[in-house]
């Protein structure tokens, strides 16, 4: 992400930042905070709005977002170029991590809408059957308040507000104050695929900014972002009874098997522990090793990382660390690690240059006692463990406050599955890692300090609203036979139906 400073300014004006490139210091211009009176405007339009988006039909909201895939096409280059300036990532990455699953999840999204959010008729069980009938309406929430991180500002921004769209919700979006052009991109292409203004709105600022959004007048939140924010944040919507949704990063643990391909385990754990300069919620940050492999596994890796390459140059590998701030948290874990034992393999300091770039960086020798396996680095590092064997690599793989995804390195499926089951975790992937985000049919989500909720899934659409059961009746009669005035008939008819509906256990077996 760019670097954020904030201006002096003079009592009664509003916050001012200034951005400066991550890649070489150059400036990138001033924004200016939204106050919470700009924060309520937006909601009260947004509040205005929505019953009458509500109220288009689901296949005219799900053709508007599909549009919106011709849009990024159109715009490609525009946010390929707006996520280089702030973030420096290659343009490859921006493809990648960015445009390519944008473009997915909106045409995923759209094509699965009216499956998943038209009214479903539910059959009832027992003794209810002959005289209800139940359908449950999926009831769009209202208006929903997303925040957005810098690291992937562009993706991250656009698939919770496309699913909260489609479920008829209008949406206030805050991105991250330090990539907020390219967050603020997700709502200029939603705008020009056709959703009203007042639908999608976006608002810039810092975390004043954020918090007026959480404490406005919103039916959810949806905040991807550090752990420290997402308690704050869920203690306010537990005080205000509101839903939200927390993506609150990981330290995802990758296992490698006796039995794993060396060549695409060493290609996975360098690629994946370094690609988006190591900033991504999934990147594998700790890497456990059976003691069987390990040798010729960490040469291949010290091999394969020595070949990456960084810079500011176009045709490099890996781009700069998007903040100040990230830098000087990987340098440290990283001089601590060394300070306790750990080697560098390859790489292990800040990269030269104006930018903010860290060597791609092959740690061994690391253990538990450092930062660098305990707490989220979001670095370039590919931190090695040599392990007695698959189950010392389950114990370490679970000592730890996070618990968002981890990867099983084998050649036998059954054998993944089998540890996978074993790992607290929100998710498992199978000799890759990092790639269940973009599956749209796996829910999402993590444990632990990892977060609360799931977003994805093939009810994505469906957590944007509320499921309200409206129960029918079958018949026209004057009252139920439970009503008043209770008499011996009253009773006489419950015991028959007990008798009759739970005496046996076929009857039970049909009843159920």
């Amino acid at each position: 992400m760019a670097i954020v400073e904030r201006l002096s300014a003079e009592a009664g004006e509003r916050r001012r930042w200034a951005l400066t490139s991550p890649v070489d210091r150059s400036p990138l211009g001033q924004w200016e905070a939204a106050t919470a009176a700009d924060v309520d405007a937006a909601l009260a339009r947004a509040r205005r709005a929505q019953p009458e988006w509500a109220a288009r039909p689901i296949a005219e909201r799900a053709a508007i977002i599909r549009g919106a895939v011709d849009v990024v096409l159109a715009e490609k280059e525009h946010i390929v170029e707006s996520l280089r300036a702030e973030t420096g990532k290659p343009r490859a990455e921006a493809l990648t991590i960015e445009i390519l699953p944008s473009c997915d999840f909106l045409n995923h999204w759209s094509a699965r809408a009216k499956r998943q959010l038209r009214d479903e008729r539910r059959r009832l069980h027992g003794y209810l059957l002959p005289v209800k009938r139940l359908t449950v309406h999926y009831q769009p929430l209202g208006v929903v308040g997303i925040i957005t991180p810098w690291n992937a500002p562009f993706v991250l921004s656009l698939n919770p507000i496309v699913q909260a769209l489609l479920a008829g919700n209008a949406v206030v979006l805050k991105p991250s104050e330090v990539t907020p052009r390219s967050g603020a991109l997700a709502v200029e292409v939603l705008r020009k695929a056709g959703v009203p203004e007042d639908i999608v709105q976006v608002i810039h600022g810092d975390g004043e900014t954020g918090a007026a959004l959480v404490e406005g007048d919103v039916d959810k939140i949806s905040f991807t972002g550090s752990v420290a924010t997402g308690r704050k944040i869920a203690e306010v919507c537990g005080r205000r009874l509101i839903p939200c949704t927390l993506e609150l990063g990981g330290k995802d643990a990758m296992i490698v098997c006796a039995d794993a391909d060396l060549e695409r385990a060493a290609a996975g754990a360098v690629y994946l522990s370094m690609f988006n300069t190591g900033q991504v919620c999934l990147s594998v940050e700790r890497i456990y090793v059976v003691e069987e492999a390990a040798d010729e596994f960490i040469r291949l890796v010290t091999e394969k990382a020595a070949a990456v390459t960084y810079g500011a140059e176009a045709d490099k590998d890996m781009g700069p660390l998007f903040n100040d701030r990230q830098l000087e948290i990987v340098s440290a874990h990283v001089a601590q690690a060394k300070d306790k034992g750990a080697v560098a393999a390859v790489g292990g300091a800040p990269g030269t240059g104006e930018g903010l770039f860290f060597q791609p960086t092959v740690l061994v020798d690391v253990d538990h006692t450092m930062d660098l396996m305990t707490q989220e680095t979001f670095g370039p590092v590919a931190a090695i463990m040599r392990v007695r064997d698959e189950d010392e690599a389950v114990r370490l793989a679970n000592d730890s406050d996070y618990g968002l995804s981890a990867s099983v390195f084998t050649r036998d499926p059954a054998r993944a599955e089998r540890i996978g089951k074993r790992l607290i975790t929100g998710s498992v992937v199978h000799n890759d890692a990092a790639t269940i985000y973009g599956v749209t049919e796996a829910p999402f989500g993590g444990r632990k300090n990892s977060g609360v909720g799931q977003v994805n899934g093939v009810d994505a659409l469906r957590k944007f609203t509320h499921p309200q059961p409206i129960l029918l009746a079958r018949w026209r009669t004057e009252s139920e036979h439970v009503w008043y005035p209770y008499s011996d008939r009253t009773e006489r008819t419950l015991e028959t139906i007990l008798r009759f509906a739970f005496g046996n256990r076929l009857a039970r077996r049909l009843m159920s």
